[in-house]
């Protein structure tokens, strides 16, 4: 598993997300990041450019915590683009 999905630095926000019929929360770098790389990159590719910003993003604020707030938002935009929240 990689350094950014192992990562516990906590998001701005909890996201929580109705999937499946259960409820997923995101409140870490870790978990946002395991959860956009969980699914095939096909599922996301009408999104690919809030796809690619957040994971980047995510990468970014694992080393840096400073830029969770990006990241956050990055995920945000992410997520309502695709009708997840």
């Amino acid at each position: 598993m990689s350094k950014v999905a192992k990562s516990e630095t906590p998001l701005r926000t909890t996201f929580r997300i109705r999937l499946n019929g259960e409820t997923v929360s995101i409140a870490t770098v870790g978990q946002a990041y395991r959860f956009l790389t969980e699914y095939s990159k096909i599922e996301w590719m009408e999104f690919r450019s809030l796809y690619g910003d957040a994971l980047g993003l995510l990468e970014r604020a694992a080393d840096d915590a400073m830029l969770t707030v990006q990241a956050t938002d990055a995920v945000r935009a992410l997520f309502v683009a695709s009708k997840l929240l």
